[in-house]
């Protein structure tokens, strides 16, 4: 018989800018789609403080929106990260949450296309998002290998390496060694994950092993540590049936110009469903990129440039295209 997941909690780093208005359109597309029964959405939110010269605090009139559509904004200090590495945000942010709840982080570019509830996490064994590219590390002709840098810092932190390849790759090839988007991931404690990964994060920034020397870490640290942070509670690759997140469920669109270029017609959908109620428009307006691509019709004239069966493989391509004719809007 199978088992029902205990209730998870989702939980997305929002501040004032982008990611506010980004996190409208998660927050409007889980209502749509998920209207019985939804996980708790949770918006981490910066508080002002010395690493933050600027104030990242949500703005008033999005504020409200977002307590409209059921969403729950909790403060957190940054103490390691702000300002000079906002990716660290999600790190600091997961000791906001609740002690023994589990939860599924969400970058706020993330769309909710269908009911969450049909993905078996077992919230025991963490995981993480497949959907990525080889950026890290940067092979230097005369430097080490793949093998070599990671070794290393599964051997820093006291992890077993060996059980982390995927013997159906090959040496040196980096879909062989444990990589993650680190714009999904759950585990069953917010507070002891974060803590984890603080720990791993800001030791690796601060006192990197030698072959790490000549690596770039930002914006990369998150996603370096991410694995080791997995790997050191038990868990690894995803378990459940690929095609699900980054899929059937969700959309980590990451830019509006590439959602409407590359994404499937159900994304565009939701988007375009969760971003027409008048409260809602009204304030998506507010932010150039989304009145232009959503309300202006830019979005369209970028979907007709390019056939979804015959993508280039490489997104920089896109993105340069895009470019090119006016339309990379963020």
């Amino acid at each position: 018989m199978a088992t029902t997941p205990p209730p998870f909690t989702i939980f997305a780093i929002a501040q004032a800018g982008r990611l506010e208005f980004e996190a409208v359109l998660l927050a409007a597309s889980l209502r749509l789609t998920n209207p019985e029964g939804a996980p708790r959405l949770v918006l981490g939110e910066p508080q002002p403080g010395p690493l933050w010269p600027q104030d990242p605090r949500i703005s008033a009139p999005v504020r409200g929106l977002l307590a409209d559509l059921g969403a729950e904004i909790v403060p957190f200090e940054s103490r390691a990260f702000g300002a000079a590495y906002p990716y660290g945000n999600k790190i600091e942010g997961l000791l906001a949450l609740p002690e023994g709840v589990p939860f599924l982080f969400l970058d706020t570019d993330t769309l909710v296309l269908g009911p969450l509830s049909e993905v078996p996490f077992d919230f025991a064994r963490p995981s993480a998002s497949m959907r990525r590219e080889g950026t890290w590390p940067v092979i230097e002709l005369y430097g080490p290998g793949y093998g070599a840098i990671w070794k290393a810092l599964y051997d820093r932190f006291g992890l077993d390496f060996d059980s982390t390849l995927d013997p159906g790759q090959p040496d040196e090839y980096w879909e062989r060694y444990l990589y993650f988007n680190a714009g999904w991931f759950f585990y069953r404690c917010g507070p002891t994950f974060g803590r984890r990964f603080l720990a791993i994060a800001t030791a690796i920034r601060d006192a990197p092993p030698p072959e790490l020397v000549c690596q770039p870490l930002d914006p990369w640290l998150d996603q370096v540590a991410l694995p080791l942070v997995i790997h050191g509670f038990g868990g690894g690759r995803p378990a459940f049936p690929p095609g699900l997140m980054d899929g059937r469920i969700t959309c980590h669109w990451r830019a509006l110009p590439l959602l409407y270029a590359r994404e499937s017609d159900r994304a565009v959908e939701v988007l375009e469903a969760a971003a027409a109620p008048n409260p809602v428009k009204k304030v998506l307006k507010t932010y150039e990129p989304f009145r232009r691509m959503i309300y202006q019709g830019k979005g369209a004239q970028v979907r007709a440039l390019f056939d979804r069966a015959r993508l280039p493989r490489r997104e920089q391509v896109i993105r340069n295209e895009l470019k090119r004719r006016g339309l990379w809007l963020r």
